[in-house]
C-alpha cells in the first residue's frame, strides 16, 4: 500500500525531507522571506536579526577560531551554514563548529559543537531544536542567553536532550567539554 491510499480517509500532515526543502529553496520559494529553517519537515521562516544578536554571533565565531587556530585544531567555526541534522531537520545554527571544507550543506558526521544565540528564541532553541540536535547526537551545544546573561553548555546527548548541563556567566571564559582545551570569553 502506498503513502497516498493509506491515509486516504483521513488527512495527514506532509513532512518535507531535507532534499525537498532544498529544490523548493533553489527554486526560489523562500525568495520573499529573509530566512528559513526546515525543523522536523516543517518550515520555519525566522526573524530579523538584530545588532545585539548578530555581533554576539559573529564575536562569538571570531573567538572560537581564534581558539581553535591556537589549539592546532582542524575544526572551524562558521557562522550559520545550512547543517543536515537529519532527514527532515537543516536549520542555519547561529555557529557551527565543523571539519567540513567541501561544497553544499554541512553534514552532522562533520559537526564537533552548535551554538544557538538566543534573543527571542530561548523556548524554541531550549525546546525543539535542542532535541533535535541531542537525538541526532550532536556531541555538545551552547545556548547563549542573552537575555538571562548566560551561556548553557549541554554535552552528552540522548534521544530527548542532553544528560550533562553547565551555565558559565556572560563576560567569563565558556570551556568546551568535548573539545580538550577549547574555552572563549564571551562578551557581557
Amino acid at each position: 500500500m502506498n503513502a497516498r491510499t493509506q491515509f486516504s480517509n483521513v488527512p495527514q500532515p506532509v513532512k518535507l525531507k531535507v532534499e525537498d526543502f532544498l529544490l523548493l529553496d533553489e527554486s526560489g520559494a523562500f525568495d520573499d522571506y529573509s530566512k528559513t529553517e526546515l525543523i522536523d519537515g516543517e518550515i520555519y521562516a525566522m526573524n530579523a536579526q538584530h545588532s545585539w544578536h548578530a555581533r554576539t554571533k559573529t564575536l562569538l565565531a571570531t573567538e572560537l577560531n581564534i581558539a581553535l587556530r591556537a589549539l592546532g585544531s582542524d575544526l572551524e567555526a562558521w557562522a550559520e551554514p545550512s547543517t543536515r541534522i537529519s532527514d527532515y531537520s537543516l536549520p542555519e545554527p547561529d555557529v557551527v563548529l565543523t571539519r567540513h571544507r567541501g561544497r553544499g550543506v554541512v553534514p552532522l558526521e562533520t559537526v564537533a559543537l552548535l551554538v544557538e544565540v538566543s534573543d527571542t528564541t530561548l523556548d524554541i532553541d531550549l525546546g525543539r531544536k535542542l532535541r533535535i540536535y541531542a537525538e541526532a547526537g550532536v556531541p555538545e551545544y551552547w545556548v547563549v542567553d542573552l537575555n538571562g546573561g548566560r551561556v548553557i553548555g549541554m554535552w552528552e546527548p540522548v534521544a530527548d536532550g542532553y544528560r550533562q548541563q553547565n551555565e558559565v556567566p556572560l563576560g567569563q571564559h565558556v570551556p568546551s567539554v568535548t573539545i580538550d582545551g577549547l574555552s572563549v570569553v564571551t562578551e557581557r
